[in-house]
């Protein structure tokens, strides 16, 4: 980064913004943390859960809930329509941070679980629960490929919870990654 883009970082995080500014990083609009890190945006994360319950609403899913994570795992936005499950927020965001807590898609992760499910299991202990191997975790990109952070849906069957995660994030004009592509 030039010694400008690092004034203007320092610039923008020192004005009150508690260590967050809003940045344009290759036509994606997203969030610099404290960290460094670019992420999702509010305004994205919104999007994505609207677009995804929509999608699961004109497909006749049952009721779904969708969270939207960072790419430490903090959740942007998390919303559960009616007739979804106490537990599906839970659920949601465990999809979501297993991709990210991993570093690969479910599929990879039900990949892993499969031929170790001591390493699974000892994986999911450690995080708490919130790592799951079924489908409807997905990462979020921008279109150069950045990490912006994760979707995880859950209310139906698992490949039409990824449906409509990718939906979302899509509306969005974000790039979604589940590694069935």
């Amino acid at each position: 980064m030039g010694e400008g883009a690092r004034a203007g970082v320092r610039d923008l995080a020192g004005c009150g913004s508690r260590g967050r500014a809003r940045i344009r990083v290759g036509g994606a609009t997203g969030r610099l943390t404290g960290s460094g890190l670019v992420s999702i945006s509010l305004e994205q994360a919104r999007t994505i859960v609207d677009a995804a319950l929509a999608h699961g609403t004109e497909q006749g899913f049952n009721p779904l809930t969708v969270a939207v994570l960072d790419p430490g795992g903090a959740i942007v936005a998390l919303a559960r329509q009616d007739g979804s499950g106490y537990l599906r927020p839970d659920l949601a965001v465990a999809k979501a941070n297993g991709v990210l807590a991993l570093g690969m898609t479910n599929r990879a992760i039900a990949a892993r679980a499969a031929d170790s499910p001591e390493f699974f299991t000892s994986v999911a202990n450690l995080a708490g629960g919130k790592i799951f191997s079924v489908p409807g975790g997905v990462f979020v990109r921008d279109g150069e490929g950045t990490l912006l952070g994760a979707v995880g849906v859950t209310g139906d069957a698992s490949l039409n919870d990824e449906a409509a995660a990718v939906a979302g994030i899509q509306a969005a004009g974000l790039v979604a990654v589940t590694g069935a592509e």
